[in-house]
């Protein structure tokens, strides 16, 4: 099989499936030293009791291990969504 054949193109390039600013959040406000263990993606604490975790993301695999972490946490995965580098992180965080 060749790139051609592939659905997403070539899987090492910068078109991998999955890759991309992500903003996860979960309900309950984790601390900012959580940031380390999940691999330097930013945590902001927001005003509706939740928690933003964003950053960017190289694949599938990637987001997947984030997403593992979160369960890891106990904490209930509130959403998941892709977002545009520019819409990235809006200004409604309280602390971080």
């Amino acid at each position: 099989m060749d790139d051609t054949d592939l659905p997403h193109g070539d899987p090492a390039g910068p078109g991998r499936p999955g890759a991309g600013h992500y903003e996860i959040r979960v309900r309950g406000h984790l601390a900012g030293r959580w940031a380390a263990w999940f691999d330097g993606l930013t945590l902001d604490r927001l005003g509706d009791g939740t928690t933003r975790i964003a950053g960017p993301v190289t694949d599938q695999a990637a987001l997947h291990g984030v997403l593992q972490k979160v369960r890891d946490t106990g904490l209930a995965l509130v959403s998941v969504e892709q977002v545009p580098d520019a819409a990235a992180s809006s200004p409604d965080r309280v602390t971080s």
